[in-house]
């Protein structure tokens, strides 16, 4: 996975289109910090416990004054329909464009499994602090503790 954004540099204000239909950008955090997750695909396994983490975890996400946004190439209505089969409360975003922000972060990158090579999104934590820089990289991410630790780090700053 290779990004030309680092620790420190501002995250691109692209817009991602949310569940109804309206916009959200980076920017929209500025004066709060922020967890953008991005993650490959609605109601499977990996992505679903992720989603389901970060749920649990929003009242004290919400409580140390952090936003959060799940993002996937998931249409509006497949996140509709995830958030209303899991009881999700973390906002979701469609970043489907081409040169959208998973795009220019570089975690819509190559991927290879079972011998083919294709096209996904690298499961990977971007958090901003309240200057909307980028304050952490979790690259690459394994789901388990995942939310957690990207709490206390949040909590920290």
């Amino acid at each position: 996975m290779s990004t030309i954004f680092g620790e420190g540099d501002p995250m691109p204000d692209i817009a991602m289109e949310t569940p109804d239909g309206g916009t959200v950008r980076p920017s929209d955090f500025k004066g709060k910090k922020a967890v953008i997750f991005f993650y490959p695909k609605d109601n499977t396994p990996g992505c679903t416990t992720e989603a389901k983490d970060f749920t649990a975890l929003k009242p004290e996400f919400d409580q140390a004054g952090v936003a959060l946004l799940g993002v996937s190439k998931d249409s509006p209505k497949k996140h509709q329909n995830f958030i209303a089969k899991h009881e999700l409360t973390v906002d979701l975003a469609t970043d489907a464009e081409e040169g959208g922000l998973s795009d220019a972060l570089g975690v819509w990158a190559e991927k290879k499994m079972y011998g083919k090579t294709f096209m996904g999104m690298v499961r990977s934590t971007y958090l901003l602090g309240e200057d909307g820089r980028i304050a952490r990289i979790w690259p690459k991410v394994k789901v388990k503790g995942h939310a957690e630790e990207v709490l206390e780090v949040a909590r920290s700053l």
